[in-house]
């Protein structure tokens, strides 16, 4: 079945009653719609191509990128899950034991970034593809809530948006059902691949989004999924270096405003509005980001300095990267994954106490846990 959507309602499709079923499931129309560029989108455009710049600018200057970005990536994963109503905090994603003794919240957000990593790796050798997002979904739901839910395979059967206990009667939006749905994808797949486009790549970016939101191909992890594919799609066209941009702590700080835009397109066709308030978010989160890469730059050019100062630096560099990457850790973590014995690492840690550069941050008698707290301070600023 082909789905030739009528325009009876908007520009952005229309409810469909479904063969054989008591409700009406949306039917979304082919990206991209005919849009109306005002001088407000493109004024919003201007300057954050402009941010844009300047980040990928300050990119060249980070001296350690790996280490750097897992900062970037967790803040992502984290407000994203937080959308979802994951009860966790940046501080609990920190924890040394998280991979061992991590709760089913701790897990929904290290998947989020195993899931992000694997998709940035994977685009060396594979579009944006179907494919790619199944692969990706898999990870998400790996072991967590929601893994009874098909992991890595589109949803065979319809599923609805709305409050804890709603049903298809009291449900506040329901997607394509199953048929359509894979032709959706199929149909976005091509769309975030073409090689030509009459819009610019952030109009693009919101558009993707949106629709995909629309879709929701999967019965769980829609909408982390989602917001993943903005990193990769960004990523992919070379408009970011690297995966450098939080957007979904601005979707969550607005995230009534968020579903109330996406509603508006569905329900009105007001793309133009989405657009609007996704550049606006995005803007926002570039300036922060830039505010971030400076401040944490600033934070490590000045404690390497003061290691520089020192005899034997060169142990002192090796944890001090490794405490970049991992700013909450302890002696036996330091040791393991610095190929140093226990007396060496802790000798090591002492120093970097003694330079202001590690505080305690758990005194157990027989477990203590050391902080770079300046770098989570400025992480933990939002």
């Amino acid at each position: 079945m082909k789905y030739n959507i009528p325009m009876a309602l908007n520009k952005s499709g229309r409810y469909i009653s479904v063969p054989g079923k008591a409700y009406r499931a949306f039917n979304p129309s082919r990206l991209p719609p005919k849009l109306v560029i005002d001088n407000d989108i493109n004024s919003l455009l201007v300057l954050a191509h402009e941010l844009l710049g300047q980040i990928n600018q300050l990119s060249e200057l980070i001296p350690n990128k790996k280490l750097f970005l897992s900062s970037f990536i967790r803040k992502e994963a984290l407000f994203s899950s937080q959308i979802e109503g994951t009860q966790c905090s940046l501080i609990d994603l920190l924890d040394p034991t998280i991979e061992t003794n991590a709760n089913m919240d701790k897990l929904d957000v290290v998947n989020y970034i195993n899931a992000i990593e694997y998709g940035i790796n994977r685009l060396d050798k594979l579009p944006i593809s179907s494919r790619l997002i199944k692969e990706m979904h898999k990870i998400l739901l790996h072991k967590i809530r929601g893994q009874e839910k098909t992991p890595g395979e589109f949803r065979i059967s319809q599923n609805w948006v709305g409050g804890k206990n709603s049903t298809l009667k009291t449900a506040s939006y329901i997607p394509p059902a199953v048929d359509v749905m894979n032709e959706c994808m199929s149909d976005l797949e091509k769309y975030m691949n073409r090689e030509r486009n009459e819009y610019d790549i952030l109009i693009q970016v919101a558009l993707i989004h949106y629709q995909f939101e629309t879709i929701h191909p999967f019965l769980d992890g829609n909408g982390r999924i989602g917001r993943i594919l903005i990193i990769l799609f960004l990523i992919e066209k070379k408009v970011i270096q690297l995966p450098v941009i939080y957007i979904s702590y601005f979707l969550k700080k607005e995230q009534q405003d968020y579903y109330t835009y996406l509603n508006g397109v569905r329900e009105k066709g007001k793309y133009e509005e989405w657009i609007k308030f996704f550049l606006k978010a995005f803007i926002k989160c570039c300036e922060e980001s830039i505010m971030l890469i400076k401040n944490i730059n600033t934070l490590i050019e000045n404690d390497l300095a003061l290691i520089n100062k020192t005899k034997a630096n060169k142990n002192l560099k090796i944890v001090f990267n490794f405490v970049i990457q991992n700013p909450i850790t302890n002696i036996t973590i330091v040791a393991k994954y610095n190929n140093m014995s226990f007396n060496g690492a802790n000798k090591i840690i002492r120093k970097l106490i003694a330079l202001n550069i590690l505080k305690i941050q758990q005194n157990k008698k027989k477990f203590k846990t050391y902080c770079y707290a300046k770098y989570l301070k400025l992480l933990k600023e939002e």
